[in-house]
């Protein structure tokens, strides 16, 4: 039995996660929204959140690579040094969970 977190299967997390290896300018990615908070539908998008010295471009290629992956969630990926939106910031930063760590 394959098991879940964040109401994603593993080998979904595994495929994104591996797409975000490539890039050793990502420290870290956080995951936030419903869900990082619990309150995530099935349908619930990914909202996902890079932190590193990433540019708009590479954010472009890695969600190229991402929508080949062909998941049935759309994921929302921003920058977070980025973000216009303090509040939004404030909101990943309090709720977000480590999705991935490029340190380990």
């Amino acid at each position: 039995m394959m098991t879940e977190q964040y109401g994603l299967p593993a080998s979904a997390i595994h495929n994104i996660c591996a797409i975000f290896q490539q890039y050793p300018q990502i420290e870290k990615v956080m995951l936030y929204g419903s869900r990082a908070k619990g309150s995530y539908r099935v349908g619930s998008d990914i909202d996902l959140s890079i932190q590193g010295d990433v540019d708009v471009d590479t954010l472009l290629k890695i969600e190229n690579e991402i929508d080949d992956l062909l998941l049935p969630w759309s994921v929302d990926l921003s920058i977070l040094h980025k973000i216009d939106n303090m509040d939004l910031v404030e909101h990943i930063r309090r709720c977000g969970v480590v999705f991935y760590d490029g340190n380990g």
